[in-house]
């Protein structure tokens, strides 16, 4: 077979194309600009061009697989629409890839990054082993992809985005956050939720549905959906209550996990720290595992440890080999990503682009280095979700001591009068902020004396990001 990708860099595209070269077929493809992550494919033998230039296409392709993150009016897009070629997006694919496997869905407006890749690291060490498809690079595979053709379970980012995680009839699902986002896509929050319900049903009936306790409730606190009949009895109760509202259901047989509580399935207890490492005790409904260890990871990883964990225990992997998989996950690219970790100075690179992700990260750096000067970076992904959650940009990104912003990554989407990142900071309840290009960044930062540096977001950040390593270890360290 011969596959054309249009966006080929994309990080779930990207995947794709690996796995299909792998597999022997005949693999090439566009993308707007070069990248690490395009330059990674072309080392592997898959041509990329980054020329709008329908010539380009090779001739004899099968099939096309783009993102909708690429314009319809790209000439590439109109030139194969016109020839016939068959087209399909890329959670058709997946979805296509998944089918007649147990596959492990993870979705959610955060967290399910990191949450894919542990599960697979977790699978991969195990007898039962999987192929994954990842939203980002886990360090233990260097690789978004990990393919073991002798194993029945497949795990999958699941993204919400367009709805793409429509495609995919899970053996697993793992909700790990339904938090307002795309809302491009979706219109409205209880759009984006009905999405994710209809997502969280399609779960096979023999299968297992993990959700973290309190996603599918409204903000008031009332729930969303009501709980099918297999659940708990305290979520029996739970539900008699709302017997009468207009709810939906979810059906899949389900459980429940946090980072803490104790009316859920699993959940995390005794959650501490020591030389660096994150150590925790994981309740199950099968008892206690006592002294988990993840290391040199920040906090809100212990609720992905915990969903990891459900998982894999679901799964079959007795506590050892839980154990040494949480134990031996070495994390992924841009998340919670240390480039320097010195006693002098710390930097962390983080793909954090909604509030609540960054809320999470800076809570997490306050945990690890009580009272230190945290000079933080942010660039703005999108012009819609900066202009749709503005203040709780600017509430989190007020509790920085220094801020530093740039300018909208505006990915696939055209300006929007009056967003920008100067509207943003304007609501910052701080006097000490900036905006700054990239090359201002390189200057300010190292004058400003930071104990630690976090930069943030999910646009093009990553390509200041050894630039700025680079400098502070030249001027800082």
């Amino acid at each position: 077979m011969r596959y054309y990708f249009l966006g080929i860099g994309g990080i779930g595209m990207s995947a794709l194309a690996r796995y299909f070269h792998r597999r022997g077929d005949e693999v090439s493809g566009y993308d707007r600009t070069p990248s690490p992550l395009t330059e990674e494919l072309e080392s592997e033998g898959i041509a990329v061009h980054y020329d709008d230039a329908s010539e380009r296409i090779p001739e004899g392709v099968d099939l096309v697989v783009y993102t909708p993150a690429v314009p319809q009016e790209l000439a590439e897009f109109q030139a194969l629409k016109a020839s016939g070629v068959p087209m399909k997006k890329r959670s058709q694919v997946l979805g296509e890839l998944t089918q007649g496997k147990h596959c492990i869905a993870v979705a959610g407006s955060h967290g399910k990054t990191t949450t894919t890749t542990m599960i697979a690291h977790l699978l991969s060490k195990a007898p039962c082993g999987c192929t994954a498809f990842l939203g980002g690079i886990g360090k233990n595979f260097d690789s978004n992809l990990w393919v073991d053709a002798k194993s029945d379970y497949v795990v999958v980012e699941a993204d919400e985005y367009d709805r793409s995680f429509l495609q995919l009839h899970p053996y697993m699902a793992v909700i790990t956050a339904t938090d307002p986002d795309h809302l491009d896509i979706y219109g409205t929050h209880e759009a984006m939720m009905d999405a994710y319900v209809q997502f969280a049903n399609q779960t096979a009936d023999d299968g297992r549905l993990f959700i973290k306790e309190g996603v599918f409730q409204t903000s008031d606190g009332e729930p969303y959906v009501e709980y099918g009949h297999e659940h708990h009895d305290h979520h029996h109760e739970h539900g008699e209550h709302h017997d009468h509202a207009p709810h939906p259901a979810l059906h899949a047989p389900l459980s429940t996990y946090t980072a803490h509580g104790i009316e859920v399935d699993y959940y995390a207890i005794n959650v501490r720290t020591y030389n660096g490492n994150l150590f925790f005790d994981l309740r199950t409904p099968d008892g206690v595992l006592f002294d988990l260890e993840i290391d040199g990871t920040a906090l809100f990883n212990v609720e992905n440890a915990v969903a990891a964990s459900a998982v894999a225990l679901s799964c079959g992997l007795d506590q050892y080999q839980l154990r040494q998989g949480l134990k031996t996950f070495a994390g992924v690219r841009r998340r919670f990503d240390y480039r320097i970790r010195e006693k002098s100075l710390v930097y962390i690179d983080d793909y954090a682009h909604h509030p609540k992700e960054i809320a999470s990260t800076l809570e997490s750096i306050r945990y690890l280095y009580p009272g230190k000067r945290v000079v933080g970076i942010f660039q703005p992904h999108l012009y819609s979700r900066t202009r749709d959650l503005a203040d709780d940009f600017a509430r989190v990104l007020g509790s920085l001591d220094e801020l530093i912003m740039m300018p909208i990554y505006p990915a696939r989407e055209k300006p929007i009068l009056g967003v920008t990142s100067s509207m943003v900071l304007h609501k910052v309840d701080s006097m000490s902020k900036y905006l700054c290009t990239p090359d201002q960044v390189l200057e300010l930062v190292p004058a400003l004396c930071p104990d630690v540096v976090v930069t943030l977001g999910a646009g093009d950040i990553d390509r200041l990001v050894p630039r700025l390593e680079q400098v502070l270890r030249e001027q800082v360290l």
